[in-house]
């Protein structure tokens, strides 16, 4: 069964952070940068804008994907539902657009993994990041031809 991908609303946010929290608060190779009121107010602007699309289970966010137009700027999925397909419905659901660009941490292997399984490419480093880290650049075009 294909999980429903929905938009998240403001009654969601407190689930949503705490999805957001779960990784960015306890992986041990990430630096904290950004407080909790930082988080909250940009998750604020995200929901109010509608830019945050979601995935329930039993009645609860388990995933969420937040863009703006081609520019995805998070992808979460709760660590008790990772496997389960839900953050490759919500980017297939972006992937509708034909086009997509995000960055990743370069050390976060999983999701670069998880991004190459999805047909993106790495096409520059820097360091974008509220981390000052080294990351990745990925592109991903409809098609193949990025």
């Amino acid at each position: 069964m294909t999980p429903r991908v929905e938009i998240a609303r403001m009654k969601h946010m407190p689930a949503l952070l705490r999805i957001l929290w779960a990784f960015t608060r306890k992986t041990d190779w990430l630096p904290v940068r950004r407080s909790r009121l930082t988080d909250i107010r940009i998750l604020f602007t995200l929901l109010r804008e509608e830019r945050v699309r979601m995935i329930s289970h039993a009645g609860r966010p388990v995933a969420f994907l937040a863009r703006e137009g081609a520019r995805v700027h998070a992808l979460y999925v709760h660590p008790e539902a990772r496997g389960l397909g839900y953050g490759q419905a919500l980017l297939r659901d972006a992937q509708r657009t034909g086009w997509l660009e995000l960055w990743t941490h370069a050390a976060n292997t999983y999701a670069r993994a998880f991004y190459a399984k999805a047909g993106f490419l790495e096409v520059a480093s820097g360091n974008m990041n509220d981390e000052r880290m080294p990351d990745v650049q990925l592109i991903w075009q409809e098609g193949g031809q990025a």
